[in-house]
């Protein structure tokens, strides 16, 4: 029976969020910072699942705690998927406003601008064998203009994804309506089913 698991990542969002998710099956989220680790993982994979499974990884063999770890990003059909995997990595040591807007430079004069996010998530349990990895995707299209008012909602590439099913950007909407269809939100949604039908 799993009770607790440590979600590798330094992002507090990211801890809330899923905190928030595994409320419902009585499973206590710890973050790295509760139990004094952190994250030296190089993220060398090409791909969301191997990047998870090399920061799940990494933290499993320093704990017999669950560990789950996710990575995630932005992946533009007309660039084959890029920045894909390397969206934190895009312009590196540049804000995410630079980011942004170096996409937007970069779809200046292309009609054709679906995009989705994707995120896997890595659970590792050693006592138990299980070594496990959720990927789940959202749909959307890269908007047109950088939107000022967006930036006070969301993070990263959030205020220049237009989600399908909200009708607007993530940066524009609430905490709630992003969970509700997130790409993170979805991938832990089955990772929440697999800990219900296996605990």
């Amino acid at each position: 029976m799993v009770d607790k698991i440590i979600f590798a990542t330094s992002n507090e969002h990211k801890v809330q969020e899923v905190r928030k998710m595994l409320k419902k099956i009585n499973v206590k989220v710890l973050s790295l910072n509760d139990v004094g680790l952190k994250i030296d993982s190089k993220e060398t994979g090409v791909t969301f699942e191997e990047n998870s499974h090399i920061k799940a990884s990494d933290i499993s063999r320093k704990t017999d705690i669950p560990v789950i770890a996710d990575d995630s990003g932005l992946c533009i059909d007309t660039f084959h998927g890029f920045p894909g995997s390397f969206s934190a990595r895009f312009l590196d040591g540049h804000s995410y406003i630079d980011k942004q807007k170096e996409i937007l430079n970069m779809l200046e004069d292309i009609e054709i601008r679906d995009a989705h996010f994707t995120c896997s998530v890595t659970y590792i349990n050693k006592k138990e064998n299980i070594d496990k990895t959720f990927t789940a995707e959202v749909p959307g299209k890269i908007i047109k203009e950088f939107d000022e008012a967006g930036q006070n909602g969301g993070f990263g590439y959030d205020p220049i994804f237009y989600s399908l099913e909200l009708k607007k950007t993530f940066g524009r909407a609430t905490e709630e309506e992003k969970n509700s269809v997130s790409h993170r939100g979805r991938a832990i949604a089955k990772f929440v089913q697999f800990l219900e039908e296996n605990n």
